[in-house]
């Protein structure tokens, strides 16, 4: 069969051309799908036999001629239903279908062939056939290929097109069709001139060419165009390759394109943001190198003059510049304004501005450098003063000469903002002929404004941080005189820093259940506003562990590691962070680390038993003075300072008689560079030798002895004098966990209200009584422990012997209980529960009331529950 020839390939529609017979080279479809033939005789035997089936089959013709091909080669078990087709075909019908065989070469080779059975008639009319032979294997791996094939070409998200060897487009894909607006089979024999201009066209078809003849690829070649019902220029990256057939004759070139317009777009901006990156690298150099106003002026002109605008001018607010707070005229845009900078690369004079309502309405000309003015209110330049956003001025037309601003095209008008306040405005104006301002320019243009702003702004806001600091730090102490029960308190603080009178000392006085008090005085490590701020972090912190009615050591124990946490580095652990005490690093984590180291002491002092347990993280002993004795320093271990971590905390407890001084305070009171810490503790004690005096004159009487004045350390001073509540204040009962105890406790709690007095609580506290004891029956185990206490407020206690903490919980309409607690928050003033050593305590407080006042209707409380 290879003998035959073939047509050319195309029509004369096509071409343009007449068909002609011509061999065809090696490699063309037959090859591949793998054609043989034979025939079969009158008698159904086998008569011809082609090289291409011996071939194909693996049989030689020997082994096939004059053979059944039912018995030859079809397996035994599908004999039968050959034999049947076989006698169907010699009655002269047409049969396709697969058929097994068993090559006979010796290798045990079996296959499936695709079998076209013809019937043949001899000269006499005797029927026969003619078999074409198709190698199943090879026609489905063909069909595969173009199934694939078919997929990629489309469903291709980028164009897609094929080009013949005259250059003409075979195909083309749905994107491409899609892209140049016409359905994919009118694109067929068109080139590249009809979809470029002439000089795009011509340098594809040369690139075509070249593909064609020389078989190297062509990759990323950009072409221009524009596309049916879009004006706009695109820009497409093209790459070329060219096309074989099965023999490796070229048939030609494949083209794959990609729209790149936004891409190269996005390049051109990201060159133009680099170097705007660059200017304002250059701002950040070179701006604000000096306090001087005039300077730093000068300094913006410089880097904006030429390599943004041709020319520009700085005004400054006349009032910002005489040291005035609020510069006049801010709310309008008509406040006096002082020229203090011009630049320009086209003129060594000043310009009037492209719109003569810029100008000063008196003056009507050019602003020299050093002159005071105005701008109209209508002006864009009061405009863009009064609203603190950039405007953008055209210039004029015509040629009424340089005086008049006709050289310029633009004027960007921009005011310079810091802090949200407006000190000035910047111009930048391009000459005709440059580029005009757009929104880039706009932005590059206020961020060097406000660059310039913040420079200048400096001066202003420093003059504000003495009265902030100071407010701030008034924040962070106990406003007023502290209250305590069972204690008189007296509070000195004396910042080391006069300048902005913050620090990082500090104290407190914080009110705990059962009518307890927590003293706490610290000192972070450092000076000023940043240790100051510190302070308050740690100040917070404390205040919120206290509430938590944790002990002392507990309580320093968390801060500690609050501390650690603050002073880390952003991600770091905070047991990996260590300073050590009175390290002074010069990089920045060393720095933090001193911020967040800190001394401490807290004690918890109980008016019932008159006892007081105290806490000390580095800190300065606290000096007790006794009646009738001296001051003594008590022994509380120091601890290692907040911030170091690795060591537990020791408490210490201390009984306070009536009438003792209980005195807490940092080291900038008893040490400085002129009197060593044991001096200064020693003048301290001797100070506090006379203690029946005011508390008040007590603490003047230490500040006035003591060198107080050296300005190298804040002072913290608390003082407490105990004053413990008598045994007619507290009521204090045990009773067994049985049911009857719950009346018992409202019998007790009754007697002890009407013997105070306070018969306007007796109802609300025997209703919560019984709710708090019901609860200990209920949940807690062990002896139930009541107490009630009487000074400022009214304090119920209820102690148990289980840990387990109650939980206020909403209750349901449909629910029987549930509600005591939340009886309990009604009805009290604050409520809350403790852990004690051997279990918990529950407690309420209620306000004592003055006068005719009555308390909270406990019926309404029950009724609101509903």
């Amino acid at each position: 069969m290879n003998g035959i020839p073939a047509a050319r390939a195309g029509t004369p529609e096509e071409s343009g051309v007449a068909p002609v017979w011509q061999s065809s080279p090696p490699g063309t479809l037959y090859d591949y799908i793998g054609v043989a033939s034979f025939s079969l005789g009158p008698d159904g035997r086998i008569d011809r036999w082609s090289e291409r089936a011996a071939e194909l089959l693996g049989i030689p013709a020997a082994q096939a001629l004059g053979k059944d091909p039912v018995e030859a080669f079809v397996p035994p078990e599908l004999r039968t239903l050959g034999h049947r087709k076989v006698e169907e075909i010699l009655d002269g019908r047409d049969w396709i279908g697969m058929v097994p065989y068993r090559a006979f070469d010796g290798s045990g080779r079996e296959g499936v062939a695709q079998l076209y059975v013809m019937p043949t008639a001899d000269e006499s009319g005797r029927r026969g056939a003619l078999c074409i032979v198709v190698d199943a294997r090879a026609l489905r791996s063909i069909e595969t290929d173009l199934a694939a094939s078919q997929a990629i070409f489309g469903q291709s998200p980028l164009g897609f097109l094929l080009f013949g060897t005259d250059l003409k487009i075979l195909r083309v894909n749905e994107r491409f069709a899609t892209v140049f607006g016409r359905p994919a089979a009118e694109h067929r024999g068109r080139g590249p001139h009809d979809y470029l201009a002439r000089p795009e066209a011509d340098r594809l078809t040369a690139a075509l060419r070249q593909v064609l003849r020389t078989g190297e690829p062509v990759t990323d070649m950009q072409l221009v165009g524009t596309v049916p019902g879009d004006p706009e220029r695109h820009r497409w990256s093209v790459s070329l390759y060219r096309l074989h057939s099965g023999s490796g004759r070229p048939i030609g070139v494949a083209g794959l394109t990609t729209d790149v317009t936004r891409r190269r777009n996005a390049e051109r901006e990201a060159a133009s943001a680099r170097r705007n990156l660059a200017l304002l690298n250059e701002a950040g150099a070179r701006i604000g190198n000096s306090l001087d106003l005039e300077t730093t002026a000068r300094e913006l002109l410089d880097v904006a003059v030429p390599r943004f605008c041709d020319l520009a001018s700085v005004d400054l607010y006349q009032g910002l510049l005489a040291g005035d707070e609020a510069p006049p005229g801010l709310s309008d845009g008509c406040g006096e304004l002082r020229r203090v900078a011009f630049a320009s690369a086209v003129s060594d004079a000043p310009l009037a501005p492209a719109d003569s309502c810029c100008l000063d309405g008196d003056r009507g000309g050019p602003v020299v450098v050093g002159a005071v003015h105005r701008y109209p209110f209508n002006s864009p330049c009061a405009g863009a003063l009064r609203t603190a956003q950039p405007h953008v001025v055209p210039g004029q037309d015509g040629d009424d000469g340089p005086e008049l601003g006709a050289v310029v095209q633009s004027t960007l008008v921009v005011p310079m903002v810091a802090h949200d306040t407006v000190v000035g405005l910047v111009q930048f104006s391009r000459t005709k002929g440059s580029e005009p301002f757009g929104e880039r320019d706009t932005a590059i243009a206020v961020e060097l404004a406000a660059r310039a702003a913040v420079c200048i702004d400096n001066a202003r806001l420093y003059r504000r941080e003495h009265e902030r600091a100071l407010i701030l730090q008034r924040s962070l102490l106990p406003p007023g005189d502290p209250e305590a029960s069972g204690l008189d308190i007296a509070c000195r603080y004396l910042p080391g820093n006069t300048a902005t009178e913050v620090g990082g000392d500090w104290f407190d006085v914080i009110r705990l259940p059962g009518h307890r008090t927590a003293l706490v005085v610290g000192d972070v490590m450092g000076r000023g506003l940043r240790a100051a701020v510190a302070m308050g972090e740690l100040r917070t912190a404390v205040r919120t562990l206290a509430l938590l009615d944790l002990e002392p050591a507990e309580v320093l124990s968390a801060l500690d590691e609050i501390a650690r946490g603050l002073g880390a580095p952003a991600g770091a652990h905070p047991g990996a962070h260590g300073p050590t005490c009175g390290s002074r690093g010069s990089d920045r984590s060393s720095d933090l680390s001193e911020v967040y180291l800190a001394t401490c002491v807290y004690a918890v002092y109980d008016p019932v038993t008159r006892r007081c347990t105290f806490a000390n993280a580095g800190h300065l002993p606290p000096v007790l003075v006794e009646p009738g004795e001296s001051a003594l320093m008590l022994d509380v271990p120091p601890g290692m300072p907040l911030g170091v971590g690795g060591e537990p905390f020791e408490e210490v407890e201390v009984e306070l008689p009536d009438g003792a001084l209980l005195a807490l305070y940092t080291d900038g009171l008893v040490e400085s560079r002129d009197h060593p810490l044991d001096e200064g503790l020693s003048a301290f004690r001797t100070a506090l030798a006379d203690p029946g005096r005011p508390l008040e004159d007590v603490c003047d009487h230490v500040l006035t002895t003591l060198d107080t004045h050296h300005g190298e350390d804040d002072i913290a001073l608390l003082m407490a004098r105990v004053q413990g509540l008598t045994a007619t204040s507290v009521g204090d009962w045990k009773l067994p966990p049985e049911p009857q105890s719950v009346a018992r406790a409202r019998e007790l709690a009754r007697a002890q209200l009407v013997t105070w007095g306070l018969d306007a609580l007796v109802d609300t506290t025997e209703l919560l009584v019984s709710e708090l004891v019901t609860n200990a029956l209920r949940y807690g185990e062990g002896e139930i422990r009541l107490r009630l206490l009487l000074d400022r407020t009214l304090v119920c206690e209820v102690w148990d012997g289980g840990y387990v903490q109650p939980r206020r919980r909403r209750a349901r309409d449909t629910d029987e209980g549930g509600r005591g607690l939340q009886l309990v928050g009604l009805l009290s003033s604050a409520w809350g529960s403790r852990r004690t050593p051997h279990g918990k305590t529950v407690w309420f407080e209620l306000a004592v009331p003055e006068g005719e006042a009555t308390g909270p209707d406990p019926v309404e409380a029950l009724l609101s529950l509903y």
